[in-house]
């Protein structure tokens, strides 16, 4: 089945649409996008530049895809946008291709919900089954792991890392690093333990969930230096897939310092 396209809306010549995908009243689609099969724009959908969208994916009104960086540095060179399958966007959302000085693309994985006003920067990688709600805002080259979820009005510090399976409470500033697994909240975002209510609703054990809980005891209340907590977590609870993570995640090279619970 061909692309069923309104006729007030404006496709140029060159766009690729997948079968079976709508294209609605008064959007426009650029030459070099990419819609894949079954996506349905719903009306007043900008998407320019190099973008790529993929299968059974739902854009409410008034989003605007692949807009130019927002970062002096850009230079109008070709770079790209790329949203995986089956995401929802919501009325307003935008999401930045990326820079020639920074990945060259923003990714954004499969399964996510964007809701209103959310915003994606220039060279920002999101994984599969993200959640942000209203007007939260990720700056440019920051990533998010799978499973994470923004609260509303949020906003992200370029460069930093959420890892997987995260929490960001509303209104919150991130200007750290978000270790997997943890809850985060705050004017200036500081850790408030694990994110337990996720993990039960994932399916994760209770033993696994006690040994993550104690391995955070250990690594932010623990005796001595932090070095020598996060060896002694080391030494005892890396059999466990999620605390082997959370080392991994402190332990990667990052430009972001580590956020830590308060004093």
């Amino acid at each position: 089945m061909t692309a069923r396209i309104h006729p007030t809306a404006i496709v140029e010549d060159g766009a690729q649409l997948g079968a079976d995908c709508e294209i609605g009243a008064w959007c426009h689609i650029g030459k070099d996008a990419v819609i894949a099969e079954r996506t349905r724009l719903m009306n007043n959908v900008t998407v320019l530049g190099h973008t790529e969208i993929g299968t059974d994916c739902l854009v409410y009104p008034y989003a605007v895809l692949g807009g130019p960086p927002q970062d002096f540095k850009y230079k109008g060179e070709k770079t790209h946008l790329r949203i995986g399958n089956r995401n929802i966007l919501r009325e307003h959302v935008t999401m930045h291709a990326g820079t020639g000085v920074g990945r060259g693309e923003t990714r954004v994985g499969d399964d996510g919900f964007f809701m209103v006003g959310a915003h994606i920067a220039h060279d920002c990688i999101v994984g599969n089954k993200v959640t942000m709600a209203n007007h939260a805002t990720l700056g440019g080259h920051s990533t998010v792991g799978e499973f994470a979820v923004l609260g509303g009005l949020s906003g992200v510090h370029q460069h930093s890392r959420i890892g997987r399976h995260a929490f960001i409470g509303g209104i919150t500033a991130v200007v750290s690093d978000i270790i997997p697994y943890a809850i985060a909240h705050g004017a200036h975002a500081r850790l408030d333990g694990l994110n337990v209510i996720g993990l039960k609703r994932r399916g994760f054990d209770r033993q696994t969930i006690h040994a993550m809980r104690a391995a955070y005891i250990e690594l932010f209340q623990g005796e001595g230096v932090f070095a020598a907590r996060v060896q002694r977590v080391e030494d005892t609870y890396s059999d466990y897939a999620p605390v082997r993570e959370i080392l991994d995640f402190i332990n990667a090279e990052s430009s972001r310092p580590l956020c830590h619970p308060h004093a």
